[in-house]
């Protein structure tokens, strides 16, 4: 993986995320850059645990955190075990469910193993740290919230903010009304405590972190930044973000290595540039190879490869780029008989699965009791026709009986009807 692009001290790293077009808004542009640039700064940026997982709606800020890393920063991934209990208006129509304390803990403490894959803890310089807002704010009382932190906020600046703003006409409760004062003091105590100059966020964020900006200058906080960076969006209009199955997880138990890989090998041709620059470390002449090779042979898909590759392997590892790989061969050549167990099930855990009890079965029989064919008849057309596969082999023999031999790894049969049809029968 090329990441000489942000290590090279030559390279203004303000530029070279513009380059990137992972600049949305920033605070005072031209003080920031020359910070930037004369002193090593600490920035942060902020993670709620509202799943047990992160999804990669998430990758984009943890791998602009991973830039300014390797220009040399010190990232804080905060983990919101504090605001995870309240909820975060942004980008909502709705209230958030609630969840409890238990379950939120819980959370904060998976999302924190899966951001140590991406940002070095161990550096003596440009160390990152994690960190929870639940040490600060739990400690909180009422009255302490109200007098010290609460009276810097009027109503009418909140009301004012495109995250309470936009929620106005189906209501927001005051729990979630206070989640913008909350953010607010994250940064300042991020500040006081650690010296951390600079947060992060989607656009989605610029009201919350102009909020903490405020609230900084008020209690005398010293100077800070924000910087936001756009919402990814998908040419065709879609949510980026979800497959066919749904949300796209980090957590390989929750979105198989093989899913996940898939997902970025399907970009469309008008992404596939932008997603490059957005989740890779690929240098600009490596971009731009890819660019031309997108322009002139579109049907080589090389942008993609080499997104799902490079992808796969910041989030899951070279093993697991190897192994998506012979997946994805195997599905397209047919032949699944060179696949491990463990690979076998992740390539069709999305494909339709039966369960046989019997020791032998007809292949027509197989055809009906896995769905695959409607009908009787149509099982026998299939057949006739040469559209039916087990275990990538074409079958068509009409009395054809599947007997224990050619199960493999002794409980599966591949069946395949067409190009594209795919079912997996486990035999017990």
């Amino acid at each position: 993986m090329s990441e000489q692009a942000t290590t090279n001290p030559l390279i203004d790293l303000l530029e070279e995320l513009e380059y990137r077009g992972l600049i949305h808004q920033t605070t005072n542009r031209e003080a920031l850059q020359e910070k930037l640039a004369k002193e090593r700064i600490v920035l942060y940026c902020g993670f709620d645990p509202t799943a047990d997982s992160l999804h990669i709606g998430h990758l984009l800020p943890v791998l602009l955190l991973r830039h300014f890393q390797l220009a040399g920063h010190n990232p804080i991934a905060l983990v919101g075990g504090g605001t995870g209990l309240i909820g975060d208006p942004s980008g909502r129509s709705t209230e958030r469910s609630l969840n409890t304390s238990d379950t939120v803990a819980e959370w904060t403490e998976r999302l924190k193993g899966q951001l140590s894959r991406f940002l070095d803890f161990n550096s003596d310089e440009g160390g990152a740290k994690l960190v929870s807002n639940y040490d600060w704010i739990a400690p909180l009382d009422i009255i302490t919230f109200l007098r010290d932190i609460g009276k810097h906020f009027t109503v009418n600046y909140m009301l004012a903010k495109d995250s309470v703003d936009s929620r106005l006409a189906n209501g927001i409760s005051f729990t979630e009304f206070s989640y913008m004062i909350l953010q607010s003091y994250d940064f300042y105590r991020l500040l006081a405590d650690h010296g951390c100059s600079l947060q992060i966020g989607g656009s989605d964020q610029w009201g919350n972190i102009t909020a903490g900006l405020d609230l900084i200058g008020k209690m005398g906080g010293g100077n800070a930044y924000g910087l936001t960076f756009p919402l990814v969006t998908k040419s065709d209009g879609k949510k980026f973000g979800k497959s066919e199955s749904g949300a796209v997880w980090l957590d390989r138990n929750k979105t198989s290595v093989y899913a996940f890989y898939q997902f970025w090998i399907n970009t469309d041709d008008n992404d596939a540039i932008k997603f490059l620059k957005y989740f890779t470390f690929l240098d600009r002449d490596r971009i731009a190879e890819l660019e031309s090779e997108l322009a002139t042979r579109p049907e080589k898909r090389a942008a993609q490869r080499e997104l799902a590759r490079e992808v796969t392997r910041l989030v899951h590892g070279e093993e697991a780029v190897a192994s998506a790989e012979k997946i994805t061969e195997a599905l397209f050549s047919g032949d699944v008989t060179q696949l491990s167990e463990a690979e076998l099930v992740e390539a069709l855990q999305d494909m339709p699965t039966s369960v046989v009890n019997e020791e032998e079965i007809p292949l027509m029989d197989l055809l009906i009791a896995t769905n695959a064919a409607p009908s009787r008849r149509q099982a026998r057309q299939d057949i006739e026709s040469g559209a039916v596969y087990l275990n990538g082999q074409r079958e068509t023999g009409l009395e054809f009986v599947i007997t224990k031999e050619q199960r493999l790894h002794g409980k599966y049969i591949v069946l395949r009807r067409g190009k594209k049809n795919y079912f997996l029968v486990r035999f017990e």
